[in-house]
């Protein structure tokens, strides 16, 4: 990494009043948001001064290991200063939200981390990525649950006073077989089990060494160990649909199997924070993200998902955020946000503002940048008020 340490300021900062930075990190990618941390409002819809936005590889330490992440985490902020013409200096707050912090320790390991590459009156705040991926489907506020199903997948819940719980997102070892990475990994041993005679015949071994452009499943030994990353094996899983689609009896099963696993991950999440109510049948919002819950195909997995948990608690609301209308509100939430930070504005008049700027952008606006991680800052300010 790069070494830098406090003070070390090479240029004034370019914008004046600083700026935040954004960080979406997942096992697939991860992605960074610079915005002006001084914007006023805008005079018409689609004026929004998002400064850069950046974008690298994996940035889950149980993926590719700490010192790998932290690389890439490091790499992405830096790349999107230089590319906002600014520099660290300039730095005012950082949301981080990042697949694979798990834990308290996890989180100020990583604050500790941050603490030296910005300056020492910057705020920070580390999150899972699920948090945010929750925040971006409720206009940030955190209440509610969270289906993630990508390369990896977690269900997450938060209640209205705050109590927190989890399912899953424990990684390949231990099981989260509803994931991209859990799906596709089936599909591979089911086509080794075919092989060896241990399986039914699948047109998932035609698929996959097409795919692979190899010539014989004796061959997806050498490429599966040859760089075993969770993101390399996921991106299998259209594979996996499409033979379903054509109806292939193993491909189905292994998606079934992959609804199920997300289904209960949710309704174990539900059931610890009674976010269902003491009945059973209180609505509550569940927002659904990750590439494995897209809607846009006809195995629709995130539907059936649905189905499974609207048997046992049929007040859910399912959330899809659509990133084309929300993008600018997120990008003034964190205006309003690095305001509160610096108590320039009460906390009730951001609430107030919020709703206004949700208002102002109701009809939607420009196709733009994927910043969920926006969300989160927003979150922190709502939940410490």
């Amino acid at each position: 990494m790069g070494g830098y340490e406090n003070g070390d300021s090479p240029a004034a900062a370019a914008w004046e009043g600083g700026v935040i930075l954004g960080v979406d990190g997942g096992t697939t990618s991860t992605v960074c948001v610079c915005l002006p941390a001084a914007m006023p409002p805008p005079e018409a819809p689609g004026s929004v001064a998002v400064l850069s936005r950046a974008i690298a590889g994996c940035s889950n330490r149980n993926s590719v290991g700490e010192n790998a992440a932290l690389e890439t985490l490091e790499q992405v902020m830096m790349q999107a200063l230089t590319m906002a013409n600014t520099d660290r200096s300039a730095v005012v707050a950082v949301c981080l939200s990042v697949s694979g912090v798990n834990h308290p320790s996890d989180q100020q390991r990583m604050l500790d981390w941050i603490c030296n590459l910005f300056p020492r009156n910057a705020k920070f705040y580390v999150e899972n990525d699920a948090v945010a991926a929750l925040a971006s489907g409720t206009m940030g506020k955190l209440h509610g649950c969270v289906l993630i199903a990508g390369t990896g997948s977690i269900a997450y819940g938060v209640t209205e006073d705050g109590k927190v719980a989890r399912a899953a997102g424990a990684g390949p070892v231990l099981g989260d077989w509803g994931s991209g990475y859990g799906i596709a990994a089936q599909a591979l041993t089911a086509v080794i089990k075919s092989h060896d005679g241990r399986g039914p015949q699948t047109n998932l071994t035609r698929d996959i060494i097409r795919k692979l452009e190899i010539s014989s499943p004796d061959e997806l030994i050498g490429w599966a160990y040859a760089d075993p990353s969770w993101a390399r094996i996921a991106a299998l899983v259209p594979v996996v649909v499409s033979a379903a689609e054509d109806g292939d009896k193993v491909a189905n099963t292994i998606l079934h199997d992959a609804v199920q696993e997300l289904a209960e991950s949710v309704v174990a999440v539900v059931r610890r924070l009674t976010l269902c109510g003491e009945d059973g049948k209180d609505q509550f919002p569940l927002v659904l993200v990750g590439g494995v819950l897209e809607g846009n195909k006809k195995w629709d997995i995130s539907g059936e998902v649905i189905k499974c948990i609207s048997k046992v608690f049929p007040g859910v609301c399912p959330i899809r955020p659509e990133v084309s209308m929300r993008t600018d509100i997120r990008c003034y939430e964190v205006y309003l946000i690095s305001h509160c930070n610096s108590l320039e504005i009460e906390h009730s008049e951001a609430l107030d503002s919020l709703e206004y700027l949700r208002g102002f952008f109701a009809e939607g606006l420009s196709d733009s940048w994927h910043t969920s991680c926006v969300y989160l800052v927003v979150s922190q300010v709502i939940r410490v008020g």
